[in-house]
């Protein structure tokens, strides 16, 4: 187990996750904007599974659910998914190339955008385009 200063490091990066999150871009920016919030749920879902359990994607989904204002439990969903999916697969990852590390990020934030466009798209308030997309090709690299 962690102790309270060697936490510090994840509650920061998650931190500034949210941060990042939130900022306000300018619309032709923003499919460039990695995914933040993914990206350090993967990182440290993968450097302390035990530490990074699928509550805590949960957590961090509800908190970013309440900043976009969006559907509560929409982003929970889906970083759940990946906090447990993460979980499950972290020694393999580790194992694997650098390549297949990128493209199973890649893949992770896909889903994450799909659930969300999916979950968006029921309630009748989002049409998806291919730009929507780029977020995940731009997290992988």
């Amino acid at each position: 187990m962690l102790s309270v200063l060697g936490s510090f490091p994840l509650f920061l990066t998650v931190l500034i996750a949210l941060f990042l999150t939130g900022v306000s871009l300018p619309e032709q920016f923003v499919p460039y904007w990695p995914d933040w919030i993914v990206l350090v749920l993967i990182y440290w879902g993968m450097a302390y599974p035990g530490r990074v359990s699928v509550f805590s994607g949960w957590l961090l989904g509800l908190l970013v659910d309440v900043m976009h204002g969006s559907l509560l439990g929409q982003n929970a969903l889906a970083l759940t998914l990946i906090s447990y999916t993460v979980n499950v697969l972290h020694l393999r990852m580790r194992m694997s190339p650098l390549l297949q590390q990128s493209v199973f990020i890649m893949f992770l934030v896909a889903v994450h955008l799909g659930i969300t466009a999916w979950i968006r798209g029921m309630t009748g308030v989002f049409v998806v385009t291919p730009m929507y997309w780029m977020p995940a090709i731009i997290s992988g690299v």
